[in-house]
């Protein structure tokens, strides 16, 4: 073997050691780097973790008297959800009435209506509710839940631009799409997307809303918000106020949501009911006593959580 041979054999396997010890940093060096990168990510995972709500489960199933339901309460002040019957809270449902007050935020928003004196005109029908059959502001049509009143409000403000704001205020599927409804009632005027219809929204997601809107966190006036809580209060008390709107369907559904308000603190709250077996002793007063019982438990009470 000539002595130029063995040069040349050596220099090859000395080329191919090197290589092999580049190419192992290389493969140490990238493992490292993914290393890192996954602890930036598994970082911003935690952090992102950290900073959102707390939940916690509440076993409230005395104050339900054997109906099917569910209760989402949220305080913003602990940032914290306190969930009865998780998996039936975060189900989309019909809003039934409890649309009304988005329909208010509406009207307003749009210049439909003023104020809580806002006059609709009536048109002659004899409903089956006798208080809707007059004239009325929006204080009224809101206290007695006249869905022609509102069924006139969203017309005027028209599909594209109810469809914008659901959008923006992500209020459940946002889906308006059977604009006239699907015929719960025998009158045209007393139907609507919102009213077992196309418009889906969770008991968890009406809680978001709210806090969205009350909070001050979402597009719609201040002024207009206020006008929105005159109409919406329920209990006026020395302790603390209550504001709220009741909503139900003809096969055992209903709710009751809106907040609680001490001084600057508010606590919100959604209560729904659906238990078509027992649909006869289900109704919108229903659910708003219980919701009542719940907040009078856990916000009065000298330790409520």
């Amino acid at each position: 073997m000539s002595r130029l041979f063995k040069i040349t054999c050596i220099s090859v396997i000395c080329f191919i050691m090197l290589s092999g010890c580049s190419s192992r940093e290389e493969k140490v060096e990238l493992i490292e780097t993914n290393q890192l990168e996954q602890s930036k990510t598994d970082d911003k995972t935690e952090e992102k973790v950290s900073e959102s709500n707390e939940e916690e489960t509440l076993d409230l199933s005395g104050n339900f008297n054997g109906i099917t339901g569910c209760a989402v309460l949220y305080s913003p002040s602990e940032n914290k959800y306190s969930l009865y019957n998780k998996d039936m809270a975060e189900q989309e449902v019909s809003p039934y009435s409890t649309f009304k007050i988005i329909s208010t935020l509406i009207g307003l928003h749009n210049d439909i209506i003023k104020d809580e004196t806002s006059t609709m005109n009536y048109d002659g029908t004899q409903y089956p509710n006798p208080e809707w059959n007059e004239n009325l502001t929006l204080q009224k049509a809101f206290q007695t839940s006249c869905i022609w009143y509102f069924h006139q409000i969203i017309n005027n403000v028209g599909e594209q631009e109810v469809k914008k704001e659901l959008s923006e205020l992500e209020y459940g599927n946002c889906d308006v799409s059977a604009w006239e409804g699907s015929n719960i009632n025998p009158y045209k005027e007393l139907n609507g997307f919102w009213l077992g219809s196309s418009l889906k929204i969770s008991p968890y997601e009406q809680v978001e809303v709210l806090s969205k809107i009350f909070e001050g966190k979402s597009f719609y006036d201040s002024q207009n918000v206020e006008i929105l809580k005159k109409i919406m209060l329920i209990e006026d008390e020395q302790e603390k106020k209550v504001y709220g709107k009741t909503g139900s369907g003809t096969n055992g559904e209903a709710w009751f949501i809106g907040f609680t308000e001490k001084g600057q603190q508010r606590e919100y709250f959604a209560v729904y009911l659906e238990d078509s077996l027992q649909k006869e002793r289900v109704s919108s007063s229903l659910a708003q006593e219980i919701a009542l019982k719940i907040i009078c438990l856990l916000y009065t009470s000298p330790s409520p959580r």
